[in-house]
């Protein structure tokens, strides 16, 4: 029997157990740092917090975070992976992935997510429903594309940068690391680290 542990009690979290189970894991354990507060997440009990999930790796064949905030996430990435926990990535059977792309350890793509020839994709990263990654594209470690988010080729996001749900990315923008990209934004310039763009065309807020 193939057991995944999900780190991350929430409405995200149940979106990747939903994936997970639909790929062919046959359980799904949630483990969150709010509980025991936190008890349940959907149908699925969660059963302890992260440093139970640590004292228990033994039990999983896969391990992953699912924690939509980017920074969290990939801290928590990060602390999973210096115990040498089993991390896997979790595909939907109707997301399309070209052979000729990469997605990296403890990233999920939902399902009618695309990410075309080329692209290479870091470790712990969203690409959510029906979000698209033309060829070429180069997103770095914890970045998360939202729902209806399409990136034209050869288009660069960095870490930990949120792409909103039904951005349109012109080709070849590179946007920086920890940037927000307002949902429904239609982005046509290179965006630095740290800021909030938003608009049609979208420009910084802060």
């Amino acid at each position: 029997m193939k057991r995944l542990a999900l780190l991350g009690a929430s409405g995200h979290g149940k979106v990747v157990a939903d994936v997970a189970l639909a790929e062919g894991w046959n359980e799904v354990v949630f483990f969150d740092d709010a509980w025991p507060a936190c008890s349940q997440n959907g149908p699925w009990p969660v059963v302890g917090n992260g440093l139970a999930l640590i004292a228990r790796l033994q039990e999983f064949q896969g391990v992953i975070v699912s924690i939509g905030d980017c920074v969290v996430r990939w801290s928590k990435h990060l602390e999973l992976r210096a115990v040498s926990a089993p991390l896997v990535t979790v595909i939907h059977p109707r997301a399309t992935v070209s052979r000729h792309a990469s997605l990296g350890t403890g990233s999920v793509a939902m399902a009618g997510a695309v990410v075309n020839i080329g692209s290479h994709i870091g470790q712990a990263a969203i690409i959510n429903t029906g979000a698209t990654v033309d060829h070429d594209c180069n997103l770095a470690d914890g970045v998360h594309i939202c729902p209806g988010a399409h990136l034209s080729g050869n288009v660069h996001v960095g870490h930990c940068t949120m792409v909103g749900v039904g951005v349109a990315i012109k080709q070849g923008v590179v946007i920086g690391n920890q940037a927000i990209i307002g949902a429904g934004s239609v982005l046509v310039r290179d965006v630095d680290d740290c800021v909030v763009v938003a608009g049609n065309p979208a420009r910084c807020l802060r």
